[in-house]
This record gives C-alpha cells, structure tokens and sequence, in this order.
C-alpha cells in the first residue's frame, strides 16, 4: 500500500512488538491470504498465560486459520471488501468520516505522508486512506521506516495516530467485528480493534 525506505533502525523490543501487530494486521486487510499464509497463520505459538484482548484475539485467529480454506476468504474478502459496485464494509478513512470517498480526510493524510516522506506504492490504485495502508504507514513509522534515520518518536507517532486512525478505525473494526460475512475477517476485527484500544491508551499516557 506503501513503499518505505528502510533503514533498519534498532528500536525497544515494545516497539518492534507494536510494529509487527500493525503490519500483520494490515496486511490481512490488504488482501486475503492464501494457503502458505493461512498456514503459517496457523502455526503461530501464542503464550497461552497471556490473556489480554490482543493475546486472546490471537489465539481465535491462529485457530480459525486453521479451519478456513484459502478460496473461502479470498471469496469472503471480496465479498466484505470489494464486491460488485462495493463490498459490504468500505475500508477508507474519508467514507467512515464523511461518508464519500477522495474527501478532506484522504488530503489532509496526503499532506501528513508529504512531510513523513510516505510515498504512494507503483500500481496501487486505491486512495491511501485504505485501512490497511494507514496500518503499515504506523508500521514503518515506528520502524524508522520512510528514509528516516531513527523511528518517530512517540508524540510524532501518536499526532499521525490521532489525526489519521483513531477518529474512524475503531467503527471500522466494530463493524468488521459484527459482520457475519466471515468468521475469519470477524476475529481480525476483533484483533484490529484490540490494537487500536491498546494503542489509544498508551497515547493517552504519555500525554
């Protein structure tokens, strides 16, 4: 959705856990995944002491990745995500915030992603203010990602979170959550919405 510049900057063990739950998440929503995902998906160990939202959210993912085949949740997201003319949920900042595509919300991410150094991927058509992509936008800020010599700091972190996801990502990840569509992409809304509130909290203490 995004194409980065990566320096691989070292980062706190937090950071890097908080970045990898934003890609993995992302990249589910970017597109359904297929076999080698799926299985991999379900071979992931998670410690089964931890049984906070986003462990717990984990553990019916792993284990429905498991059950799934690969051509029901590619039929599953394009029901959900694109279908004919549109799919049951759009997964677009503007549309969630105003109700229309290509609005307000998509420019004034384009101006944030200008001054970050985000680039629009070759061959992406969508508008950038896809969910998946907002996800690993945080993804690469928090790596240091985006020709950055070192990761944003948290302020920059939370002011890019407050301004582009945490007005609208959680409606969408309730919703995601709710739809019976798919078993599959419901334990992602759960997941998605368990980072989200993990997220919105620690911005909140850091003032």
């Amino acid at each position: 959705m995004s194409q980065s510049t990566s320096v691989e900057p070292a980062i706190a063990p937090e950071d890097a856990d908080r970045a990898l739950l934003y890609g993995f998440v992302g990249r589910l929503l970017q597109a359904a995944p297929d076999v080698a995902d799926l299985t991999a998906l379900s071979q992931i160990s998670s410690d089964l002491e931890d049984t906070s939202p986003i462990g717990n959210a984990l553990r019916s993912l792993t284990a429905l990745a498991a059950e799934v085949t690969s051509e029901d949740v590619r039929r599953e997201y394009h029901d959900l995500f694109i279908g004919v003319g549109r799919g049951e949920l759009v997964p677009f900042g503007s549309y969630y915030l105003t109700g229309f595509l290509n609005e307000k919300p998509l420019a004034d991410l384009r101006v944030s992603m200008s001054k970050l150094g985000i680039e629009r991927a070759e061959g992406v058509n969508e508008p950038e203010d896809h969910i998946a992509a907002l996800l690993q936008m945080m993804e690469g800020l928090i790596q240091g990602d985006f020709g950055h010599e070192v990761p944003l700091s948290l302020c920059e972190q939370r002011s890019f979170f407050k301004d582009h996801l945490a007005k609208w990502a959680p409606h969408f990840f309730k919703d995601l959550a709710a739809q019976d569509t798919s078993r599959f992409y419901a334990a992602v809304g759960v997941l998605g919405q368990a980072v989200i509130d993990v997220e919105t909290e620690a911005f909140e203490m850091i003032g």
